[in-house]
């Protein structure tokens, strides 16, 4: 069995890779964020290489390729920590595809495709969601709220730009009533964007312990390359666990939407809880051998710090999905006893 991707996948990887270390290297995140805007530019490009809609159906204008094919991009713009309504827009889409109508996807994803009208999606309680990424341009909103959601175009809700500690990207505070209910398969589709945005996670995992681990051979003390103790090694080591488990797990999940969906809830929430949990501390564990720099205002980790804040708390953070995990298991174990 082969576990690795296909040619096709990793010449994903191998362009969006190269792609974004021209186009959104830490200085140009930097100035979007101290700017207040994105570059969008950046944007307008992924749009003209079609991966808007990667993963969504060719009679609506994607790719029609599969989950796998977006995790692979929002890992690769999580690692460049890319300024730009991207994942929002993904998020949103496969909300759409996977639960909509079939009016409401030929109404909104040929614009979600094209990225010429973005999406977004968020949780909400009573019609109201706090912080929503990109809601401020974004031409349609999905609001969660328990096992059921709603569309929203952006004309019939309320958006009000919010402040956050992630100036990477945009934020908004969400209120709207009525919309119009997405009447398939919500949890399915949430499992799928809760994989695309485990995907981000990982990326900024991994690039964050990079900065670690080449801080740790360039900085010296008593002479010594500071990776040298004991102490920061068996740092950057737990980095490495940390980011590769979560690793298995987003890749897990993103196989099983694409090729057994029968596990895609349980491998969904496990990605997102393993991403969550190693986004947060791998980011914080680099600031801590970047040391006094790390906590300066020049530095560049904080960056990825700040962005792993907001997305482990977005679609239900690590005791949410852990709390899932375990009713999936205790009902599964239920059936099992009684068949």
């Amino acid at each position: 069995m082969n576990f690795d991707f296909t040619e096709d996948q990793h010449e994903i990887k191998r362009t969006a890779r190269e792609l974004l270390a021209k186009r959104s290297g830490v200085e140009q995140v930097r100035e979007a964020a101290e700017g207040d805007a994105y570059d969008e530019s950046l944007f307008t490009e992924l749009r003209e290489l079609g991966w808007t809609g990667i993963a969504i159906d060719e009679q609506y204008g994607g790719a029609g390729l599969g989950v796998v094919e977006l995790m692979i991009l929002c890992e690769e713009l999580g690692y460049a920590l890319a300024a730009s309504p991207f994942l929002a827009n993904a998020l949103g889409g496969l909300m759409i595809e996977h639960a909509g109508s079939d009016e409401q996807r030929a109404k909104w994803l040929p614009g979600i495709a094209s990225g010429e009208a973005t999406a977004t999606v968020a949780f909400a309680s009573g019609g109201t969601a706090e912080v929503v990424p990109d809601a401020d341009g974004a031409a349609v909103i999905v609001l969660i709220e328990g096992d059921e959601a709603t569309l929203i175009a952006r004309g019939d809700a309320e958006v009000e730009t919010v402040p956050t500690i992630d100036p990477t990207r945009r934020y908004a505070r969400v209120s709207a009533s009525g919309g119009e209910e997405l009447p398939g398969d919500v949890a399915g589709a949430l499992a799928r964007a809760e994989v695309a945005l485990s995907a981000e996670m990982v990326g900024i995992a991994q690039r964050t312990q990079e900065m670690a681990i080449e801080y740790a051979k360039e900085r010296k003390q008593f002479d010594t390359p500071i990776g040298a103790f004991q102490a920061i090694s068996h740092r950057c080591a737990q980095m490495l666990f940390d980011t590769e488990g979560a690793r298995s797990a987003t890749y897990f999940g993103g196989w099983a939407a694409d090729a057994d969906e029968s596990q895609l809830a349980f491998a969904a929430s496990i990605a997102k809880a393993a991403a969550s949990e190693a986004a947060l501390s791998v980011t914080a564990s680099s600031i801590q051998v970047h040391g006094g720099i790390g906590f300066t205002w020049e530095a560049d980790v904080h960056w990825f710090f700040k962005r792993a804040q907001l997305d482990a708390a977005m679609l239900g953070g690590t005791g949410t999905q852990r709390a899932r995990v375990t009713e999936l298991t205790a009902a599964s174990l239920a059936t099992a006893g009684g068949a």
